[in-house]
């Protein structure tokens, strides 16, 4: 079964060339922002994330993590649109606004992203899942709300600090028996995971971590993905 991955580049490709050669794996120096491995025929899709060092846009940043914005390109009226319909679980929602005022808020996934994943994992009838790049947890929160009771996902996190925060949020929404924290480097984690015997075993796989690392996460998780 083919496997893709969603990923999105800082800066995007300038003709539709380039865009097919970044559909098709062919050999590029960008680097991806997120990776997610499924065991179905999924499309390529993108996420863009934004960064600045400038403090005006510091403090966008933090308005955009409050208000579950991200930089994709669309206008502030399509972003209220999502929003506002996003289907978004009360506690995700306290957890967004938590992160907001934390260091690197702007790493959080949006809620229109974080549903995404979820949907996916729902319509795989994923069990097992994995996430390279916790972070605080909204994203690892919303698939594993999509889980059904006798799911796992492994969360892989060297950060200490947001995975307190995490775990909170794990145990705010009654999920925690579903989420096994590794709190390790991951290539450590998964290549643990592989040694106990797990290749082949998962359904699901998102990466949102340290982007140096992304071809190693790969290689792990393709004998992880079944």
């Amino acid at each position: 079964m083919r496997r893709f991955a969603s990923a999105s580049f800082l800066p995007p490709p300038a003709t539709a060339a380039a865009e097919a050669a970044l559909r098709f794996g062919a050999a590029t120096t960008l680097v991806p922002r997120a990776l997610a491995l499924t065991a179905s025929t999924c499309p390529w899709q993108r996420r863009h994330l934004c960064s600045s060092s400038s403090a005006a846009a510091t403090a966008a940043a933090v308005e955009e993590a409050r208000q579950g914005r991200k930089q994709m390109g669309a206008t502030p009226q399509l972003y209220e649109y999502l929003l506002a319909n996003v289907r978004e679980h009360p506690v995700l929602r306290e957890l967004r606004e938590e992160t907001a005022a934390m260091r690197g808020s702007q790493m959080q996934v949006s809620p229109a992203q974080a549903q995404l994943l979820a949907m996916l994992a729902q319509i795989l009838g994923a069990q097992r899942c994995i996430e390279v790049g916790v972070y605080t947890g909204y994203s690892s929160l919303a698939v594993a709300l999509a889980l059904p009771e006798s799911g796992r996902l492994v969360a892989c996190e060297r950060d200490e600090r947001c995975l307190e925060v995490a775990k909170k949020y794990y145990q705010r929404a009654g999920v925690s028996h579903k989420v096994d924290v590794k709190h390790a480097l991951a290539a450590d984690s998964l290549k643990s995971l592989i040694d106990g015997g797990e290749a082949n075993s998962y359904d699901f796989a998102f990466v949102d971590a340290d982007k140096r690392m992304y071809e190693e996460y790969y290689e792990l998780l393709l004998k992880l993905v079944r």
